[in-house]
């Protein structure tokens, strides 16, 4: 959720802050937010980036298919399992340092639809 709310500087007080949607307030987040446990919030933020980094590692793999030779494993038999690996973990850690927003929009949905149900 950090991307979704504005931060504060770490020595002033915790304060309560308008979410943001699309660089604008979005109360209607904020309410839905109430509604909802922290448990859940946790499950959707979590849910969101899984998405986002299974996303970019479906473009990252389009991106490496028709890489051969030079690089950082060659065009050995073992290349292909490798690149695998290390695309997953680019799209992970990708994700996790906000992506390219995509898990943002996918929270907040979640949350909206979360909070209709219990509403």
């Amino acid at each position: 959720m950090d991307s979704l709310i504005n931060s504060t500087h770490s020595s002033m007080p915790k304060k309560a802050v308008m979410p943001l949607f699309k660089g604008r307030p979005d109360p209607l987040l904020q309410d839905a937010l109430k509604q909802v446990s922290p448990e859940a919030q946790a499950k959707a933020k979590k849910t969101s980036t899984d998405f986002e980094a299974m996303f970019l590692n479906s473009m990252f793999s389009q991106m490496t298919t028709g890489l051969k030779g030079e690089g950082p494993f060659g065009d050995t038999p073992g290349t292909g399992p490798w690149r695998s690996m290390l695309t997953d973990e680019y799209s992970k850690n990708f994700a996790k340092a906000g992506g390219v927003g995509i898990s943002n929009e996918v929270f907040r949905t979640l949350i909206l639809q979360q909070a209709n149900r219990a509403g």
